[in-house]
């Protein structure tokens, strides 16, 4: 027991300075479904918002609604819903894992102490605790359900065994991956007490809940989840054959951070000289990727750890099966958890992230402890200084990158009361925003003059338009944390959270991790009357429906593009040069000046086509040009919605 006190101790000794850690990641969408349920408790995943610039249905999240559910009993409680209650509320998690660990750790190592540091000190575990989303109630569940499976099973305990059934059905509402424990806690059933009838259907609870679930919202007036889901991925190209490749890579490299690497070689490596040939040969492959050593290094560590727990549940499969009732705690039920849930991570992940890991540290940890056994303890003691302090290093960076959102958009008060404030960016910047009144800019937005656009060079930005005025800056910030650790930067190449921005498991530099700005528009009269494309005016005189130059000549429109031109001294042929692709169905294009239409014309097929009105002369100083099209459609993995390429519009 007094293990278990200090384990508790040290989580909460390293929780406690992080309670007014800013909101972060995905907070924002977590709360927005908490924000939903107050009004639909039934139904949090109805939730719609604004996401990289478009309208989403969070049906189509890739988690159930159980976190959601936990925001929205901390959102229904009265009081201040900031930070440090929320945070403090989620401290129960840290809690329950630590706790269901220990209780593991007592069957599965000779030092319980040390596995239970080993894995609270994890770094993706403590970086998540400061966060709402769903990795850290998960884990929380998953270790829970495992160490009451064991117990059960051990025990024949109908009253552990419900409660690792109700564990294992809140986990499924958590995330969908909770179903990759039906294999895992069937393995260690079969290995143990096969004959034991009554758990074998407990298995299928996290599979029963899943698709209840789906019913459910399928039978109160909506679409099946997984449908919306799945046709998020396609819309996104999320499962496509290279960003999966990328996801294993960075998925490998994190494997090797669940315990410090140096720890995690001595305790995995093989023997002979074929052993380091193969590692020598690997690290030679993975530097042609990224010649960093923090991704090849890392790449390293984690195949071993992989190979090694391969090589195991292999030799595991093939021993004789244990005498009937003899519940034995080796190390082949730890190696089929680390092995079967890798392998369903490659099928079932696409982003890459340290956080997908977290139910896979607990093995790792139990089976470094049973490899180093109680007389290298020395071993273990360093490992958990080295990690500890990276962890730490880790979480202080990533507070004051978030905390970096924050005091830039609270600077801004005065903005948010007196001009309406657009926000061009996700995560943090955006929970704060909003908060103050901001809103979201979706594809293609007009902002007028007057307004303020909040942006940041790091969080998605999308295009949108200045309404004919300009931007002029109102305020500028680098976000720079003191310490060089890099989660999520520019320029960084961490899969910390996604691999979109590289393959090694976090980075390290000094320079900037974002650079945040806000913009006053400032109207302006337009300069042109003849608008090519690629103009340096463009983007001042076009006012909606206009997207991002591409190719550095064209840009793509939506179904209505509104341009502003400078009158011409003279009478002159308004016209618009475009080009329709192949696959755009659009056929019939129409022109318009201040509003009166004056030219229309009908194509048979792609092709370069200019449409030109009879000579004409604006109304007033400034004419507002319109181009229409009969027809739009969407790209695969391309949110816009799109007419046709326009190269110039104007008078000529």
């Amino acid at each position: 027991m007094r293990s278990l006190l200090l384990a508790l101790a040290l989580v909460l000794a390293l929780r406690l300075p992080f309670l007014d850690h800013p909101m972060q990641g995905d907070d924002f969408y977590y709360l927005a479904a908490g924000q939903h349920a107050q009004v639909d408790p039934l139904h949090p995943h109805r939730a719609r918002y604004v996401f990289l610039g478009q309208w989403v249905d969070m049906r189509g999240h890739p988690h159930p609604p159980g976190n959601a559910w936990f925001l929205a009993a901390l959102l229904a409680t009265p009081g201040d819903a900031g930070e440090i209650p929320f945070h403090a509320a989620y401290l129960l998690f840290s809690v329950v894992a630590v706790v269901a660990m220990w209780d593991l750790a007592r069957r599965f190592s000779p030092c319980p102490l040390w596995a239970t540091l080993l894995f609270l000190s994890t770094p993706a575990f403590l970086v998540s605790g400061t966060s709402l989303e769903a990795d850290l109630p998960l884990v929380a569940l998953w270790l829970a359900a495992t160490a009451l499976w064991v117990r059960a099973v051990e025990r024949r305990s109908p009253v552990a065994l419900a409660a690792s059934a109700a564990c294992l059905a809140l986990a499924a509402m958590v995330a969908y991956q909770a179903v990759v424990l039906v294999p895992i806690l069937a393995w260690f059933l079969r290995r143990s007490v096969p004959r034991w009838r009554p758990a074998w259907p407990v298995l299928a609870t996290p599979i029963v809940v899943v698709i209840a679930w789906q019913l459910f919202e399928r039978l109160t007036g909506g679409p099946f989840p997984a449908s919306v889901l799945a046709g998020y991925f396609e819309t996104y190209g999320l499962q496509t054959f290279s960003n999966k490749l990328s996801n294993a890579g960075a998925l490998v490299a994190h494997t090797g951070w669940i315990l410090f690497p140096p720890l995690a070689v001595a305790a995995f490596r093989g023997r002979g000289r074929w052993f380091w040939i193969a590692v020598a040969a690997t690290a030679a492959l993975a530097a042609c990727v990224d010649s960093h050593p923090l991704f090849w290094g890392s790449f390293i560590v984690g195949l071993v750890a992989l190979s090694w727990c391969c090589v195991r549940i292999r030799a595991a499969s093939n021993a004789e099966p244990r005498p009937e009732g003899a519940v034995i705690h080796d190390e082949s039920f730890l190696t089929a958890w680390v092995v079967m849930f890798f392998a369903a991570a490659l099928v079932l992940f696409f982003a890459g992230a340290a956080r997908y890991l977290l139910p896979i540290a607990a093995p790792l940890a139990l089976l470094a402890t049973r490899r180093f056994g109680a007389r290298r303890r020395w071993w273990m003691a360093a490992g958990l200084a080295c990690q500890l302090l990276v962890s730490v290093g880790l979480m202080a960076a990533n507070q004051q990158h978030w905390d970096g959102y924050r005091r830039f958009v609270l600077s801004l008060d005065k903005a948010f009361s007196s001009r309406r404030v657009w926000i061009n960016g996700e995560w943090g910047m955006r929970h704060y925003a909003e908060s103050l009144g901001g809103l979201p800019i979706e594809l293609g937005q007009a902002v007028g003059p007057g307004d303020v656009v909040l942006s940041s060079r790091l969080a998605f930005p999308v295009h949108f338009t200045t309404g004919g005025g300009v931007a002029t800056p109102l305020a500028e910030r680098e976000i720079r944390p003191a310490l060089p650790f890099r989660l999520l930067a520019l320029g960084a190449r961490s899969a910390w959270s996604t691999n979109s921005f590289g393959l090694r498991p976090f980075d390290l530099g000094w320079a900037p991790v974002d650079v945040v700005r806000a913009d006053l528009i400032l109207p302006r009269r337009p300069a042109l009357v003849h608008l090519p494309m690629n103009a340096p005016e463009a983007e001042t005189q076009i006012v909606s429906g206009v997207y991002g130059l591409e190719a550095g000549a064209w840009r793509w429109m939506s179904g209505r593009a509104v341009l502003l031109l400078k009158r011409p001294v003279e009478r002159l042929p308004l016209s618009v040069a475009f080009h329709i692709p192949a696959h755009a169905p659009a056929r019939r294009v129409t022109l318009w000046l201040d509003g009166i239409k004056v030219a229309e014309g009908s194509y048979s097929g792609s092709g370069n086509y200019s449409l030109v009105a009879q000579p004409a002369h604006a109304a007033a100083e400034t004419a507002t040009v319109a181009i229409t099209v009969d027809r739009v459609f969407r790209s695969p993995g391309d949110q816009r919605e799109l007419g046709i390429i326009l190269l110039s519009a104007g008078f000529k």
